[in-house]
């Protein structure tokens, strides 16, 4: 199994006292340490390219993202969403990961894959940078696996907030199957069932307080059978650990039990249609010890 990430993930500073910081990535680093993840082949992340961006980005928003990366300090994209002199490059090689992932597992080098990046990018839309997000990651990784002959791809999402800006890209893109677990109502105010695309939108909100046993059911009565049916040849996960109960920014009370658990459903899923190959992709989770918990019960769980 391949770790991808890049130093530029960690330079990536969107201000003091934003939650979005450093630390994240730092506390996911130290969770995958050598010796208790010795079989991981570290890979550097390289950079997505623009025709890679283009793919699931409005050229306006390209043009916006390096435009905007300032020499020095701050600058904010909106009152959430902030580039440093760094966050360019962060943002490229964090879409470059899972574009490289893809082709590794396309190509027979490996059959799953952790990026382990920053920026997140599950509400970045095809032309708007938002919550925290530059570029959409796994949206990117998606378009460029459908670019390399790919007819059925599947996204899950269990980052307690909702991926608007993946349903957001592929709305309209039956090839793509996007599932999401959130807690509603809260950020960005998307979500709810009805909000189903072309038929391969699956939203599955949970209400707050919700915990292990919501979480699981809406996974095992509505996610995992949309997956089951759409016949994915690659699963992609928006791979967010801020459902777990110790996260400050939002109220479920999911457990890293939690997350070993569903990351085993997908892998199952995935040794059935897709050849085993599963791409995680890191989003948001803003508790450093929930972050380290959930994080190696998800890798070690992809390793299995």
């Amino acid at each position: 199994m391949r770790l991808y990430s890049h130093p530029a993930c960690l330079a990536h500073d969107a201000g003091p006292g934003h939650p979005e910081s450093p630390l994240r990535l730092q506390a996911v680093l130290e969770a995958l340490d050598r010796d208790r993840f010795a079989a991981l082949d570290r890979i550097e992340a390289p950079r997505a390219t623009r025709e890679q961006l283009a793919r699931a980005h409005d050229a306006a928003l390209i043009d916006r993202i390096f435009d905007h990366a300032p020499r020095h300090g701050h600058v904010r994209l909106d009152p959430d969403t902030a580039m440093s002199p760094d966050s360019l490059e962060a943002a490229l090689r964090a879409a470059g990961a899972v574009c490289a992932a893809v082709d590794a597992l396309l190509d027979g080098a490996a059959t799953r894959a952790f990026c382990a990046v920053r920026p997140p990018g599950h509400h970045a839309t095809r032309d708007t940078p938002m919550g925290f997000c530059l570029f959409n990651n796994v949206a990117v990784g998606a378009a460029h696996a459908l670019a390399r002959g790919l007819r059925r791809v599947a996204i899950v999402d269990f980052d307690v907030h909702h991926g608007n800006g993946t349903q957001d890209i592929f709305w309209d893109v039956p090839a793509v199957l996007y599932a999401s677990t959130h807690q509603s109502p809260l950020y960005p105010g998307t979500g709810a069932r009805g909000e189903t695309g072309a038929g391969n939108i699956v939203n599955a909100p949970l209400p707050p307080g919700a915990g292990s046993r919501e979480f699981r059911t809406a996974m095992a009565a509505e996610v995992l059978p949309a997956l089951v049916r759409f016949r994915p040849e690659l699963v992609l996960v928006s791979a967010g650990f801020d459902a777990h109960r110790l996260d400050p920014l939002a109220d479920l009370n999911l457990e890293a039990d939690d997350y070993a658990w569903v990351t085993g459903e997908l892998v199952d899923i995935a040794h059935k249609f897709a050849s085993r190959r599963v791409i995680s992709s890191l989003e948001g989770g803003y508790s450093p010890t929930a972050l380290r918990e959930s994080v190696a019960a998800h890798v070690a769980a992809l390793m299995a």
